[in-house]
């Protein structure tokens, strides 16, 4: 912000004025850069959070001579997921897949309604990318759910078993 003074004696504060090609290089910078960078930051911070909070109990725990269970110590491990987990996961992707693709070819056939009423011509209409992306979505979608029901029918005994161990621990 800059300050001019005028002949009158007043200050007129000069702003500074954004332009559409600033926006169009701020913009991915802050999605590019910033927002991974935060995001890196936030998981570090928390995991960093995590072992301290588990130091200090730890501390705590020495201190008072209490005895101190290792294995909540111990890294959990995330990312291990059950079989059941998993194909649990694949069906609500096949959903959401599925879902998705009905609802955007259900929005090409309004759009090319109403762009031709009196017949399909799609020369204005953004009937067709409609209509590609939600064909792709529900191609995903439907190969999804093949996925999930082949797998449930394959893994039912590594499922029965996996069930069986964790019910013993």
């Amino acid at each position: 912000m800059t300050e001019t003074v005028s002949e009158s004696g007043k200050i007129k504060l000069n702003t500074i004025n954004f332009t559409v090609m600033d926006w169009d290089i701020l913009m991915p910078l802050g999605v590019c850069v910033v927002l991974p960078v935060m995001i890196v930051w936030l998981v570090m911070r928390t995991r960093q959070n995590e072992t301290n909070k588990k130091t200090e109990i730890m501390l705590k725990a020495i201190e008072s001579g209490a005895t101190v269970d290792t294995e909540f110590f111990k890294s959990q491990q995330k990312g291990q997921k059950t079989i059941k987990e998993r194909l649990l996961g694949r069906l609500t992707g096949a959903s959401i897949m599925t879902l998705l693709g009905v609802a955007l070819l259900v929005i090409a056939v309004v759009f090319g309604n109403s762009y031709a009423p009196d017949g399909w011509n799609f020369s204005d209409s953004p009937a067709p990318v409609f209509a590609v992306i939600g064909g792709i979505l529900l191609a995903i979608g439907l190969a999804l759910f093949a996925v999930f029901f082949a797998g449930k029918k394959m893994l039912a005994k590594e499922m029965e078993a996996e069930a069986k161990a964790l019910e013993q621990k």
